[in-house]
């Protein structure tokens, strides 16, 4: 009975193995790299996934990918913009999209499923992406800024220039289906809506040679807008669009010029109309807030006796605040940004502070870093 019973288990033992090295899934599903990316602005973006599998020497022969333009019709399997079918290939990268014209901001969903030496994989688990604006036509409204040092600003060998801050308020008068926000903030921006900071970047976007190629983030926002009025505010940076101490260096670094915005946000509303927010003269401008001075010679001066409490919210009182100017348009071509933005890695605390003798400070961070202070 007993030799029975063993003999019984290790059978048991050997088919769950059998099982478990049969288990073959699919993971880590990409679109141009990226997971679920907002604002691709390629014609046919290029989607990859991998196979895991608990067997060894699993080859893949096949795929089947479906695009679908809701999550619903991706959970009933209707690839409406897209259904491959049984594709006998090993490609599991850079596979190009090759279903319906794909339009700027359109949500796209999609999942695939590998044939396989061990046989038929299940479905990944869905993924998506967004569309970006598919060429600068697409985008509505106008670059703005102030064409403009202010006269507390400094253009001389050491050069100041005060961050500017622009706003806009706009009403919201239907359920919300999806909102999406594309901006180009140059050199450097830092985007609200209603009061709450967008996204995890900072000094984005990533740098460029702006006689070329101007990039512009996109951010899915439907979670920030309410149904009555809203608020954008947006803060912009000189970054290395407006270069500093022109009369000192050297050798003259190019300038672009002074910091300027283009910002579409579109709303898609449930009763299938839409809308769009652009850039435009009806916003509001000021330079007179706390950031006196931002370049990447000196860092960054903050007189927090100017902080504008609410600024970037609903019901501010902007009346001193000035119309922006319509700005000229970069050279670069306007691209969406694929590589990811910077972000705040890590909060250190200083390991000693030291008094100086006129009054000020010395902090000493304990390593070398790159980042703000928070006092």
């Amino acid at each position: 009975m007993n030799k029975f019973f063993y003999s019984l288990s290790l059978l048991l033992f050997f088919f769950l193995c059998e099982e478990l090295r049969a288990d073959t899934v699919i993971t880590e599903i990409r679109t141009e790299q990226l997971v679920a990316p907002v604002g691709i602005d390629a014609p046919a973006p290029r989607l990859s996934w991998q196979i895991t599998s608990t067997e060894r020497n699993v080859m893949q022969t096949g795929y089947h990918i479906l695009v679908s333009s809701s999550p619903e019709k991706l959970n009933k399997n209707e690839g409406d913009l897209w259904d491959s079918g049984k594709v006998q290939s090993e490609d599991s990268q850079w596979v190009p999209y090759a279903g319906k014209q794909l339009k700027s901001n359109m949500r796209c969903y999609w999942k695939v499923k590998s044939y396989t030496t061990a046989g038929e994989t299940p479905w990944s688990t869905s993924s998506m992406w967004t569309m970006g604006l598919l060429s600068e036509n697409r985008w509505k409204g106008v670059w703005i800024g102030m064409d403009k040092a202010f006269e507390w600003d400094s253009e001389t060998q050491w050069s100041r220039l005060s961050a500017r801050y622009l706003r806009k308020e706009f009403m919201v008068g239907k359920p919300v289906k999806q909102a999406t926000i594309h901006i180009a903030g140059l050199g450097l921006y830092e985007l609200f809506i209603n009061g709450q900071r967008v996204g995890e970047q900072v000094l984005a976007p990533v740098p460029t040679d702006y006689r070329k190629t101007i990039l512009y983030n996109s951010f899915d926002v439907t979670s920030l807008l309410t149904q009555n009025k809203n608020a954008i505010g947006v803060t912009l940076g000189n970054g290395r669009f407006y270069t500093m101490r022109q009369n000192y260096k050297p050798y003259k670094i190019a300038n672009f010029g002074y910091p300027k915005m283009r910002l579409n946000l579109i709303v898609e509303y449930e009763d299938g109309s839409s809308e769009t927010i652009a850039s435009d003269l009806s916003w509001k401008l000021t330079a007179d807030g706390p950031i006196r001075s931002n370049n990447e010679y000196d860092g960054e001066e903050y007189d927090a006796r100017l902080e504008m409490e609410g600024w970037n919210t609903n019901g501010f009182d902007d009346g001193a605040w000035k119309t922006p100017d319509v700005m000229e348009a970069p050279a670069g071509k306007l691209t969406a940004q694929q590589n990811p933005n910077i972000r705040v890695q890590e909060t250190l605390k200083p390991v000693a502070v030291f008094d100086r003798p006129d009054g000020k400070y010395i902090l000493d961070m304990g390593q070398n870093m790159v980042g703000w202070l928070s006092v």
